[in-house]
């Protein structure tokens, strides 16, 4: 008989090694990452409170199970639920990524590294109100802060060149294992613990991507990072009470993760964890739109002045983009939904174009119905330059460029706009943040009255305040 296989014990993962030897023992020292941190945590409150303005959003919130109370629950900001630690993560990280308005990392694969919040802001006030009803000292803000960097790091370096996407898999799974592998540690966990914790994410593999893509694009989308963060959670706290880990999760032969979900390909590290994805996370500053569109929304609305008066005489709109603009959002046909419209780039810059601004309700179907949007979307082409999907993927660039270009029947056009860089980007932060405080200001008016907007825009700009503040605490102030 062939193939059989000697059930010998195997060393732990590499990987699974060195994500628990950071989560544990990793210490940031980068002024940088933390202040970036402090805009991190502000900028995805103030995205999951705006959500709340939406019935498809609040009808996920609240406890499982109607009336459900749970002693010294975590809280979800915006409203008055306290729930167990596992769909308090689930809830806070639905309304975040709701209407796909935080932070974004771009390499070889994507995603949302502020998604983990959901995860360590419910698990931290859990912790927290645990410890002050025992008669010990809570969280502080600053070990939620520490924990946001490093979901951040563990997310986006695995990230750099583990494409997921390219097998169909969606990027949330990075979430889960960041956001298992950070509350692991919260909870006390060893680097054996977290080892364990972290090889269950893995072995849980990844949603499908189709919901990201037509002809299924849906609200899944909308919901996938809080289900994957409160998996982080559920598997953090299962670990620790005594669950066994796999070793062998991703490297296994014929049924690792490597094998069956990876095309047999080595996960590899590109970099050593320590700050770098946070000192350099993209910002959704200006529009709630999928960000390989960031810099066509930008450019579209610079030309919103020279187009809006004249749609009935465009011949041709050229969008010059990057490949996995190309590839993820280019899309044709209708758009059914929401979910749908804001991952199109045609229809993201046929927006810019018509309205000279981009929000969230653009996307509803009030505006969708507007026949212009669709006129324009038929006599759009997209081209690819290389150089800009060779910037993109450059670790010293990280570039998310596009062009504009308007094409009249009369034979003129506007000037060709190319932005390069999103005003989220690391490289305009000097210009961004003031407008990322204003945006977090704008959010927080949208659910509490003016002298709570006050204490809280007052906490959050003062790194020092912010940073020695019970998790509790400042949990306790986001209620409504």
């Amino acid at each position: 008989m062939s193939g059989v296989q000697l059930n010998t014990k195997q060393a732990t993962d590499q990987i699974l090694e060195e994500i628990a030897d950071y989560a544990v023992n990793g210490t940031i020292t980068s002024e940088e990452a933390i202040t970036t941190a402090r805009y991190v945590l502000m900028d995805t409150l103030g995205c999951g409170l705006l959500a709340l303005r939406y019935p498809e959003c609040t009808k996920h919130m609240g406890p499982i199970v109607p009336g459900t109370v749970v002693p010294n629950g975590a809280r979800v900001p915006g409203t008055l639920y306290e729930l167990d630690p596992v769909h308090a993560a689930f809830n806070i990280g639905c309304m975040i990524r709701w209407l796909d308005y935080n932070d974004t990392w771009l390499a070889a694969e994507w995603g949302h590294p502020s998604d983990n919040l959901g995860g360590i802001l419910a698990v931290a006030d859990y912790i927290s109100r645990e410890r002050v009803a025992d008669g010990k000292e809570p969280l502080t803000m600053d070990e939620v802060l520490q924990a946001t960097v490093k979901a951040h790091e563990i997310q986006g370096v695995l990230a750099l060149e583990n494409s997921l996407n390219r097998q169909g898999l969606d990027h949330v799974l990075y979430v889960k294992v960041a956001t298992t592998a950070v509350t692991t540690a919260m909870l006390g966990g060893t680097t054996e613990d977290v080892a364990n914790a972290v090889s269950q994410a893995w072995v849980d593999n990844s949603s499908l991507r189709t919901y990201r893509h037509a002809p299924n694009t849906g609200s899944r989308k909308s919901w996938a990072a809080g289900d994957a963060t409160s998996r982080g959670v559920r598997l953090a706290l299962m670990t620790m009470k005594g669950e066994m880990g796999y070793a062998t999760a991703l490297s296994a032969p014929g049924w690792g993760f490597q094998d069956v979900l990876f095309g047999g390909n080595e996960l590899k590290l590109a970099r050593p964890f320590g700050s770098y994805v946070m000192e350099n996370i993209l910002f959704k500053i200006s529009y709630p739109a999928e960000f390989h569109a960031q810099t066509a929304a930008e450019a579209a609305i610079q030309l919103h002045d020279q187009v809006a008066g004249r749609v009935n005489e465009i011949e041709k709109v050229v969008i010059t983009t990057h490949e996995s603009a190309i590839r993820i959002i280019d899309k044709k046909g209708p758009l059914h939904n929401p979910a749908d419209r804001d991952h199109c780039l045609q229809y993201i810059t046929a927006i810019g174009l018509l309205y000279g601004s981009l929000n969230a309700d653009h996307y509803e179907d009030e505006v969708a119905a507007n026949p212009q949007i669709d006129q324009l979307r038929e006599v759009m082409e997209t081209v690819e330059n290389t150089q800009y999907s060779q910037d993109y993927l450059d670790s010293d660039k990280r570039s998310i460029a596009n062009a504009v270009q308007v094409f009249f029947t009369d034979g003129t056009s506007t000037e060709q706009v190319e932005i390069q860089y999103p005003i989220g980007h690391r490289r305009r932060r000097d210009e961004g943040i003031p407008l990322l405080v204003d945006k977090f200001y704008d959010n927080l008016k949208t659910r509490y009255p003016a002298r709570q907007v006050d204490q809280i825009m007052s906490l959050c700009q003062n790194q020092d305040e912010l940073s020695s503040l019970p998790v509790n605490e400042f949990m306790s102030l986001l209620k409504i």
